[in-house]
């Protein structure tokens, strides 16, 4: 009866943070850019003598889905969206972290911006003069007008990096993020789109399904518990005659 508890309380500790997962998700269905996170799991035997038969749920680093969202045109200059798969390179900390937000705004100093964080670019953040015109390109090319002249002039380049979904992460602050802590590097072949943005990946429906589906789960594992405790009574009371 001991190891059907501790089954049954792992499987329901593993319910309420994939519920956690999903309200999340459910949470960001309208935020421009966003990867839904699927929750993982995996069994973990009980280490120590004589807990061969006790197993229990091991909550490991969420994933991120990799699906593309839908993009659409908004004719502003500074936003943009990527065609495909790929993320944006942003700083974070004293490293990088990626995104797929696309809405950029300038800060005062002329620093390019996404959600507060600077855009990175080939030589770090990406600073640009004053202008009266900006364009971005479909490689990430950012080209401006400097005020008073007429041609455009390209200043800097988005990096645009290309990770396998296994890499990925969330942290803390909800930044896409590789497993290792390490940067990547800039791939050539992501493309973009100006004037665009592309919204949450997040599907309702799939969801929804799935909140079901572990609510039904969380009361099978209470179900479990009880009886597992009910009997764990009977037999205290069988040997204490």
């Amino acid at each position: 009866m001991d190891a059907l508890i501790y089954t049954a309380m792992s499987g329901a500790e593993r319910a309420l943070h994939a519920q956690q997962v999903h309200a999340n998700n459910l949470a960001n269905l309208e935020t421009s850019g966003f990867r839904a996170t699927l929750e993982l799991t995996a069994s973990q035997s009980v280490p120590g003598y004589g807990y061969d038969a006790r197993h229990k749920g091991q909550l490991q680093a969420n994933a991120v889905t990799t699906r593309e969202g839908t993009i659409k045109a908004t004719g502003r200059e500074l936003d943009v969206a990527i065609a495909g798969q790929g993320f944006f390179a942003v700083q974070w900390q004293d490293g990088e972290a990626y995104t797929r937000a696309g809405a950029l705004t300038l800060d005062a100093e002329g620093m390019l911006t996404v959600n507060g964080r600077p855009v990175l670019g080939d030589g770090g953040p990406i600073v640009l003069p004053p202008f009266t015109n900006v364009t971005i390109g479909q490689d990430g090319t950012i080209s401006i007008q400097p005020a008073g002249e007429q041609e455009m002039q390209a200043v800097d380049k988005l990096k645009l990096v290309k990770p396998q979904a296994a890499e990925l992460t969330k942290n803390e602050a909800g930044l896409i993020v590789t497993r290792t802590g390490e940067p990547l590097p800039a791939d050539e072949t992501v493309t973009v789109r100006g004037g665009h943005l592309e919204g949450s990946n997040v599907s309702a429906v799939e969801e929804m399904v799935a909140t079901m589906s572990i609510n039904r789960a969380f009361e099978i594992q209470m179900k479990l518990y009880k009886a597992a405790d009910s009997m764990a009574d009977a037999g205290n009371r069988l040997i204490g005659g």
